[in-house]
């Protein structure tokens, strides 16, 4: 019996398996850390097709499902006054980042990505955080993750260390979901209105798989708050070699 059509991508199959094992990663760092699914799991994507164009809208497609799945009881629970505060700073950046990402070549893109990546890797590593104590650089970090945000939905880290000097720790998860909704969905629709294509059916048949990370992460959330730079400091050194390599394939 022919069962190709199971399988997401018209891939070999272990490219396939590849892809759903990154799905669960992404759904678990997703609901795990609150943020990073796509920026933990995009460089990966690419060893498997080097095309972010293939990627971002399945990615998102997911973070428009498992937010509001997320979200469908946790309303009450989001910082809107931050939110709308800093969505001044974000939103139009990230609209001119959805266009660079339609535009621009691969090569750029990728290089973009594993470079973003390569950043956070080694800031992670070496146990340094993104923070800042003025208005002026939360306003920068802002804007800079918006636009990152845009080009490649790998501009979370940026904007969490402005959030969680502005929202509470209790609340703070919750109101980066509702952030990520409202991007992926600028994002969404303009890949419509230009005719990206968005992978939809493939987005469908890897819901399971990343459901099964979606559930993990929840479940690990509160262990992986508690350890928080240990965990970061891993993940900081698989990432760095992860870019490395990429940024190589490109050379």
């Amino acid at each position: 019996m022919n069962l190709s059509f199971l399988l997401p991508l018209d891939l070999p199959i272990s490219l396939n398996l590849a892809t759903a094992l990154l799905f669960v990663w992404t759904g678990f760092v997703r609901t795990g850390l609150g943020f990073g699914g796509a920026a933990l799991g995009l460089p990966l994507m690419l060893f498997v097709v080097d095309d972010p164009r293939l990627w971002l809208p399945i990615i998102s497609v997911h973070l428009l499902f498992f937010s509001a799945l997320t979200l469908r009881t946790r309303l009450h629970n989001v910082d809107w006054t931050y939110l709308k505060r800093s969505s001044l700073y974000i939103i139009p950046p990230a609209i001119v980042g959805v266009f660079g990402l339609i535009n621009l070549p691969i090569l750029w893109l990728n290089l973009f990505i594993y470079s973003i990546t390569l950043f956070y890797g080694l800031m992670w590593l070496l146990n340094r955080s993104i923070h800042s104590q003025r208005n002026w650089v939360d306003k920068v970090l802002l804007v800079l993750g918006g636009y990152i945000a845009g080009t490649s939905l790998t501009g979370a880290p940026l904007m969490v260390a402005v959030y969680m000097r502005n929202v509470s720790k209790e609340q703070l998860r919750d109101t980066l979901f509702v952030l990520w909704f409202i991007l992926v969905s600028i994002k969404m629709m303009t890949f419509i209105s230009f005719s990206v294509p968005l992978h939809f059916f493939a987005a469908l048949k890897l819901l399971p798989v990343a459901a099964i990370g979606h559930v993990l992460g929840l479940k690990a959330h509160d262990v992986i708050m508690r350890k928080d730079q240990l965990f970061k400091r891993w993940i900081g050194g698989g990432l760095i070699i992860v870019s490395s390599l990429g940024l190589w394939g490109l050379g």
